[in-house]
């Protein structure tokens, strides 16, 4: 096991470049099962998750190299429609590869997915939506055998909570059914976006992404073809709550502030001076941090429940008292007892979670139990006086690439061991 050692008390500095976003790279990758060709994906970034998708693709008898930030798929060839329980249990986003698969070759055998414990994240919706779609499903000794021995039909699917990895599934599963498919209540995130716009590039016919409302026409087969991730808003976020964390300034490369709109405002708020350019944002938190009002998480353009954590580290700090509501998963405040080993003043109860702004925070032994409040435990260390040691550091390499690096790029002392 791996532990970073992270000394506080520098402020961030800088320009650092945002990473491509793990949230896209994902169903990109599943999505590239349906080309049937070779296929580049540039500013691809090296996480745990990343490679874990890579060796999916190759047990399904793709051809997948990855060099400097970019994946080659060659998925010409598919030689098997069972994904591994290993790998299935690595990560939650392995689930998008049941639409591509499916689409791809009319049958999918897999186990449930794993990744962080964040509290009920059923898979219900993907299966009732492919199963509109014309596809069978039954439970086998732990396996979801899927078939569709009529083909996938297109068909309107209404979707009772905007989800964006049931989103994801039927998007990849209907680029190839038979006839139109059209999706009501949709995810709008970016990374829907994302996925549309490389899709369509490989032939693909889908329109409304970014609204409720999202129709794709199926066609017959798909091509392979170049594209770049998108930055990850996440990754920008965790970078502006560091420099919030420090009382830094921080110039975000390749950050897209539209993709922000509900996060900049809470930075604002907390007195930081935020400014946005076409491929850029600057932030400057000199000034003493103020507590925000009430936060909420919500489905986007709501603020981002994977950015609730990171804020919060921020907020540990800031003069008054913060309110934050999570309303998208029940256990996403595993990381309050070990901020409140560092000083801070938290308290829970239920979606709530009420924040008193202390002075300063101190290094402690503290443990990661989940992607993003690994990443909080990393920000709150950066402003904290001492030292601290920050164990389970895979969880946090599920997201961020070499998160160590990161951090010493924008002033931080940060250095990964082996405990």
């Amino acid at each position: 096991m791996q532990k970073l050692i992270i000394r506080g008390g520098a402020r961030a500095g800088g320009e650092i470049s945002v990473q491509g976003a793990k949230n896209s790279a994902l169903p990109l990758l599943a999505g590239c099962l349906l080309a049937g060709g070779e296929t580049v994906l540039h500013n691809c970034p090296e996480l745990s998750d990343v490679f874990a998708a890579c060796r999916i693709l190759s047990c399904l008898g793709c051809k997948c190299t990855f060099r400097d930030n970019t994946v080659t798929v060659d998925s010409t060839v598919i030689t098997d429609c069972q994904v591994p329980d290993g790998l299935m249990r690595e990560m939650r986003s392995s689930i998008v590869f049941l639409g591509a698969v499916l689409g791809r070759t009319g049958e999918c055998r897999l186990t449930f997915p794993g990744g962080c414990e964040l509290g009920p994240r059923p898979i219900d919706m993907h299966l009732a939506a492919l199963k509109q779609m014309g596809a069978r499903i039954t439970e086998d000794h732990g396996y979801l055998c899927c078939t569709c021995p009529r083909g996938l039909k297109g068909t309107k699917i209404t979707l009772s909570f905007p989800s964006v990895g049931t989103t994801e599934n039927i998007i990849l599963a209907a680029v190839l059914a038979e006839g139109e498919t059209v999706i009501y209540n949709a995810a709008r995130e970016p990374e829907i976006c994302d996925l549309a716009g490389f899709l369509n590039l490989c032939g693909a016919r889908i329109k409304g992404c970014g609204s409720g409302t999202v129709s794709i026409e199926g066609v017959k087969k798909l091509h392979g073809c170049e594209y770049s991730v998108m930055p990850d808003r996440i990754a920008a976020a965790t970078l502006m709550a560091a420099a919030a964390a420090t009382g830094g300034e921080l110039g975000l490369l390749n950050a897209r502030s539209g993709d922000l709109q509900s996060v900049i405002p809470v930075f604002e708020e907390m007195g930081c001076g935020v400014f946005p350019y076409k491929d850029r944002i600057f932030i400057s938190c000199k000034k003493p941090l103020r507590a925000v009002k009430t936060l909420r998480t919500m489905p986007y353009p709501g603020f981002p429940t994977d950015a609730q954590a990171v804020v919060m580290a921020a907020l540990t700090k800031a003069e008054g008292t913060s309110v934050i509501v999570e309303n998208i998963f029940e256990n996403r405040y595993r990381h309050v007892d070990e901020l409140i080993r560092m000083g801070a003043d938290i308290k829970t109860e239920g979606k709530v979670a009420v924040i008193e702004g202390v002075g300063s925070l101190y290094g402690a032994n503290v443990r990661a139990s989940d992607l993003r409040g690994g990443a909080a435990l990393a920000v709150a260390a950066m402003g904290a006086h001492g030292e601290t040691c920050l164990e389970n550091v895979r969880f946090i390499d599920r997201g961020y690439e070499s998160i160590e690096k990161t951090l010493n790029r924008i002033g931080g002392n940060v250095r990964r061991i082996q405990s």
